[in-house]
Protein backbone atom coordinates (compact mmCIF):
# COMPACT_ATOMS: atom_id res chain seq x y z
CA UNK A 1 0.00 0.00 0.00
CA UNK A 2 1.35 3.43 -0.79
CA UNK A 3 2.07 5.40 2.31
CA UNK A 4 3.28 8.69 1.92
CA UNK A 5 4.92 11.33 4.44
CA UNK A 6 3.95 15.02 4.12
CA UNK A 7 5.57 17.98 6.30
CA UNK A 8 6.87 15.40 8.80
CA UNK A 9 3.29 13.00 9.41
CA UNK A 10 3.12 9.85 8.22
CA UNK A 11 -0.24 7.84 8.09
CA UNK A 12 -0.92 5.17 11.47
CA UNK A 13 -2.64 1.90 10.33
CA UNK A 14 -3.86 -0.04 13.53
CA UNK A 15 -2.81 -3.85 12.66
CA UNK A 16 -6.14 -5.19 12.29
CA UNK A 17 -6.98 -2.62 9.51
CA UNK A 18 -6.86 -3.35 6.21
CA UNK A 19 -6.06 -0.94 2.82
CA UNK A 20 -5.47 -2.37 -0.31
CA UNK A 21 -2.49 -2.16 -2.41
CA UNK A 22 -3.69 0.40 -4.78
CA UNK A 23 -5.28 2.87 -2.58
CA UNK A 24 -3.19 5.68 -1.48
CA UNK A 25 -2.53 7.38 2.14
CA UNK A 26 -0.74 10.73 2.50
CA UNK A 27 0.11 12.71 5.69
CA UNK A 28 -1.49 13.01 9.14
CA UNK A 29 -4.31 9.71 8.51
CA UNK A 30 -5.22 7.88 11.10
CA UNK A 31 -6.69 4.26 10.34
CA UNK A 32 -8.39 2.72 12.80
CA UNK A 33 -8.98 -0.84 14.12
CA UNK A 34 -10.87 -3.11 11.67
CA UNK A 35 -11.57 -0.47 9.32
CA UNK A 36 -10.76 -0.82 5.34
CA UNK A 37 -9.56 1.06 2.70
CA UNK A 38 -10.65 -0.72 -0.94
CA UNK A 39 -8.92 -0.56 -3.94
CA UNK A 40 -7.93 3.01 -5.59
CA UNK A 41 -9.30 5.18 -2.67
CA UNK A 42 -7.24 8.14 -1.81
CA UNK A 43 -6.92 9.09 1.81
CA UNK A 44 -4.95 12.78 1.52
CA UNK A 45 -4.15 14.46 4.57
CA UNK A 46 -1.57 17.03 2.87
CA UNK A 47 -3.06 20.06 5.28
CA UNK A 48 -5.07 18.92 8.38
CA UNK A 49 -5.81 15.25 9.73
CA UNK A 50 -7.79 12.85 9.22
CA UNK A 51 -9.61 10.40 11.55
CA UNK A 52 -10.96 6.93 10.38
CA UNK A 53 -12.38 5.12 13.31
CA UNK A 54 -13.09 1.35 14.10
CA UNK A 55 -15.11 -0.75 11.35
CA UNK A 56 -15.25 2.09 8.35
CA UNK A 57 -15.08 0.73 5.26
CA UNK A 58 -13.75 3.23 2.39
CA UNK A 59 -14.98 2.05 -0.62
CA UNK A 60 -13.34 2.01 -4.07
CA UNK A 61 -12.06 5.01 -6.03
CA UNK A 62 -13.33 7.24 -2.96
CA UNK A 63 -11.45 10.29 -2.25
CA UNK A 64 -11.06 11.56 1.33
CA UNK A 65 -9.27 14.80 2.30
CA UNK A 66 -8.63 17.34 4.79
CA UNK A 67 -7.57 20.32 4.36
CA UNK A 68 -5.85 23.53 6.70
CA UNK A 69 -8.96 24.82 8.03
CA UNK A 70 -11.27 21.58 8.25
CA UNK A 71 -9.94 18.54 9.66
CA UNK A 72 -12.22 14.94 8.66
CA UNK A 73 -12.96 12.61 11.11
CA UNK A 74 -15.32 9.82 10.52
CA UNK A 75 -16.98 7.83 13.35
CA UNK A 76 -17.25 4.07 13.96
CA UNK A 77 -18.68 1.79 11.84
CA UNK A 78 -19.51 4.23 8.71
CA UNK A 79 -19.33 3.45 5.15
CA UNK A 80 -18.48 5.66 1.72
CA UNK A 81 -19.49 4.44 -1.03
CA UNK A 82 -17.32 3.93 -4.44
CA UNK A 83 -16.35 7.23 -6.20
CA UNK A 84 -17.78 9.62 -2.92
CA UNK A 85 -16.31 12.91 -2.51
CA UNK A 86 -15.52 13.68 1.43
CA UNK A 87 -13.57 16.63 2.19
CA UNK A 88 -13.15 18.47 5.83
CA UNK A 89 -16.10 17.16 7.73
CA UNK A 90 -17.37 15.29 10.44
CA UNK A 91 -19.28 12.55 9.96
CA UNK A 92 -20.74 11.01 13.33
CA UNK A 93 -20.95 7.26 13.67
CA UNK A 94 -23.12 4.82 11.59
CA UNK A 95 -23.47 7.00 8.71
CA UNK A 96 -23.87 5.83 5.15
CA UNK A 97 -22.37 8.06 2.14
CA UNK A 98 -23.13 6.35 -0.72
CA UNK A 99 -21.93 5.76 -4.24
CA UNK A 100 -20.71 9.41 -5.80
CA UNK A 101 -21.93 11.48 -3.30
CA UNK A 102 -20.23 14.49 -2.10
CA UNK A 103 -19.84 15.65 1.83
CA UNK A 104 -18.04 19.34 1.76
CA UNK A 105 -15.57 21.73 4.01
CA UNK A 106 -17.32 21.97 7.54
CA UNK A 107 -20.61 19.38 7.27
CA UNK A 108 -21.59 17.66 9.79
CA UNK A 109 -23.53 14.41 9.55
CA UNK A 110 -24.93 13.34 13.01
CA UNK A 111 -25.28 9.23 13.88
CA UNK A 112 -26.99 7.49 11.60
CA UNK A 113 -27.39 9.70 8.94
CA UNK A 114 -27.69 8.65 5.11
CA UNK A 115 -26.73 10.53 1.88
CA UNK A 116 -27.75 8.26 -1.11
CA UNK A 117 -26.68 7.68 -4.25
CA UNK A 118 -24.81 11.01 -5.83
CA UNK A 119 -26.16 12.83 -2.89
CA UNK A 120 -24.70 16.32 -1.76
CA UNK A 121 -24.42 17.85 1.14
CA UNK A 122 -22.93 21.38 1.29
CA UNK A 123 -20.53 23.52 2.89
CA UNK A 124 -21.28 24.22 6.74
CA UNK A 125 -24.31 21.93 6.70
CA UNK A 126 -25.98 19.32 9.12
CA UNK A 127 -27.62 16.97 8.88
CA UNK A 128 -29.61 15.81 12.23
CA UNK A 129 -29.26 12.33 13.31
CA UNK A 130 -31.46 9.64 11.57
CA UNK A 131 -31.66 12.09 8.50
CA UNK A 132 -31.46 10.93 4.83
CA UNK A 133 -30.56 12.80 1.73
CA UNK A 134 -32.72 10.95 -1.09
CA UNK A 135 -30.84 9.50 -4.56
CA UNK A 136 -29.94 12.71 -6.20
CA UNK A 137 -30.71 14.65 -3.60
CA UNK A 138 -29.15 18.36 -2.07
CA UNK A 139 -28.33 18.74 1.92
CA UNK A 140 -28.18 22.36 2.86
CA UNK A 141 -28.41 24.81 5.91
CA UNK A 142 -28.18 24.42 9.17
CA UNK A 143 -29.96 22.30 10.09
CA UNK A 144 -30.33 21.31 6.27
CA UNK A 145 -33.12 21.47 4.47
CA UNK A 146 -32.87 18.70 1.77
CA UNK A 147 -33.92 19.38 -1.31
CA UNK A 148 -34.74 17.95 -5.31
CA UNK A 149 -32.01 18.82 -7.03
CA UNK A 150 -34.28 20.59 -9.46
CA UNK A 151 -34.98 23.39 -6.79
CA UNK A 152 -31.98 25.32 -7.73
CA UNK A 153 -33.16 28.77 -6.73
CA UNK A 154 -34.30 27.62 -3.50
CA UNK A 155 -30.61 25.50 -3.11
CA UNK A 156 -28.50 28.58 -4.36
CA UNK A 157 -30.59 30.65 -2.08
CA UNK A 158 -29.13 28.92 1.21
CA UNK A 159 -26.02 28.23 -0.40
CA UNK A 160 -25.05 31.60 -1.22
CA UNK A 161 -25.18 32.79 2.52
CA UNK A 162 -22.78 29.70 3.08
CA UNK A 163 -19.84 30.92 1.05
CA UNK A 164 -18.62 27.90 -0.37
CA UNK A 165 -15.17 29.92 -2.03
CA UNK A 166 -14.03 30.66 1.24
CA UNK A 167 -15.00 28.06 3.23
CA UNK A 168 -13.05 25.07 0.63
CA UNK A 169 -10.50 27.61 -0.82
CA UNK A 170 -10.53 30.46 2.04
CA UNK A 171 -11.31 33.03 -0.99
Amino acid sequence: MPLYSHDGKSPQVDPSAYVAPTATLVGDVTIGPDARVMHGASVVASAGAITIARGVIVLENAVLRATETHDLVIGEASLIGPCAHVVGCTLEDEVFVATGSAVFHGAHLEAGTEVRVHGVVHVGSRLLAGSTVPIGWVAVGDPAEVLPPGNHEEIWAIQEGLHFPKAAYGL
